[in-house]
């Protein structure tokens, strides 16, 4: 799923893969690993690409009783 989101993130900014890998020092074919969800990404590099396409990640705890982090979202970024 988080394959999907980076490549839609990264044409909805109207970047290649390697225009994002200069932007955010990530790899090419690491950017393509991940986007095949071939391979698991960091929470470093989905902060990263999100901020290259003007996002944001916004973790929500769904669990009132607990600091489990169950849910993860991705918001644009009001620029």
């Amino acid at each position: 799923m988080i394959g999907k989101i980076i490549k839609t993130m990264r044409r909805e900014k109207g970047l290649t893969q390697e225009e994002l890998s200069k932007i955010t020092f990530i790899g090419r074919s690491t950017l393509s690993d991940y986007e095949r969800e071939k391979t698991d990404i960091n929470f470093e590099n989905i902060e990263k690409i999100a901020a290259a396409c003007g996002y944001e990640v916004i973790f929500v705890n769904k669990q009132n009783k607990s600091n489990n982090l169950t849910t993860k979202n991705i918001n644009r970024k009001e620029i």
